[in-house]
């Protein structure tokens, strides 16, 4: 349970990466109440300094001991380095916020957005995961929908930016795109194959049933968050050659009557969303504008012309922040809000 102060000791793991890096920006713009921060990574970059509020801190070494005396630990260092140090920083009496995949469905592990089921974060939670980014934007919408009309059955495309994969997967697009206008090959070495001017409809490993890793994700996480096994989910998780923002065409077929009217009117009340859809005038999310940005921007809201009582809606967000590292902080904010 976390203890009410003025100020929280805080560590981030994995601070040298892309989403790492994006907490401790957002911990900083956030002003959250951070009395001492540790910032942590493997020992290949202990030493290196990062900024926080324009001070330099230096990176130490994560290790077992790396949480005593902490109140709050943001993981952002992949499922196994998760797996190996959250259960000392629990230990220690730290709350950790874990934006791998290493906890998400684990039964006794809350997997929390805020907009959607902060109550599902219970007095001494220990661990507390953080979805994937492409479920976490759909659900945001999805959530309001859900309450009012009974979500039956949801069918989803992603159109995922490369920075999903990290900086070396930045690096590749670029590094491709200029080959190619220069006439040169693209060699792939991130992807199985050329990622610029491409699409690939393959992110994470590939199950027994056809379904990559990464879409099942998106049907096992809704289905945890929305607190319901009964939303059938079918996604198809398409990478493409956008640097930042995940974009996603979302079907959604409901129990209740529904319109795109109504839920246009919802959706522009509900926390965490911004609706921008005025096609007449070719306003419509668009991944360059949701790029830094903190909301989930909904539009192209329409009824379904083939299927009674269903809808069609574009959704777009910022994947490092909404999607990792803000959703990571605005439950620490949660949890002091409540402590």
């Amino acid at each position: 349970m976390l203890v009410k102060k003025d100020q929280y000791n805080v560590a981030v793991a994995g601070a040298t990466g892309a989403v790492g890096r994006k907490m401790l920006e957002i911990l900083a713009d956030r002003d959250f109440p951070v009395a001492n921060l540790k910032v942590l990574a493997s020992a290949r970059s202990a030493g290196q300094t990062l900024t926080f509020k324009g001070n330099p801190v230096t990176v130490e070494e994560l290790r077992e001991n790396s949480f005593d005396g902490v109140d709050i630990a943001l993981f952002s260092a992949g499922a196994n380095v998760s797996r190996q140090y959250a259960p000392f920083a629990v230990k220690s009496g730290c709350i950790v916020i874990d934006n791998s995949s290493a906890f998400r469905m684990e039964p006794n592990t809350p997997l929390i957005v805020p907009e959607v089921n902060p109550d599902a974060i219970d007095s001494d939670p220990g661990i507390i995961a953080n979805p994937n980014c492409s479920t976490i934007q759909m659900v945001v919408a999805l959530k309001p929908i859900h309450d009012k009309f009974k979500i039956k059955r949801v069918v989803v495309s992603t159109y995922q930016s490369v920075s999903g994969s990290g900086q070396k997967a930045i690096d590749e697009l670029q590094e491709q795109t200029k080959n190619l206008l220069d006439g040169e090959t693209a060699k792939p070495d991130v992807y199985p194959h050329q990622i610029a001017f491409n699409c690939l409809p393959h992110i994470d490993i590939f199950m027994g049933n056809g379904y990559t890793k990464e879409e099942m994700k998106m049907v096992d996480e809704t289905r945890k968050i929305l607190g319901d096994s009964s939303i059938l989910v079918s996604p198809t998780a398409v990478r493409v050659p956008v640097f930042y923002c995940h974009s996603e065409s979302v079907n959604v077929e409901t129990e209740k009557p529904i319109s795109a009217k109504e839920v246009k009117e919802l959706l522009a009340g509900s926390d965490g969303i911004r609706v921008v859809d005025n096609p007449e005038n070719s306003e419509y999310p668009l991944a360059c504008d949701g790029a830094d940005q903190d909301e989930v921007f909904v539009g192209r809201i329409r009824d379904d012309i083939s299927c009674e009582n269903a809808i069609n809606f574009w959704v777009v967000s910022d994947n490092l922040r909404k999607g990792a590292a803000l959703n990571a902080v605005q439950i620490a904010e949660y949890l002091v809000q409540r402590a």
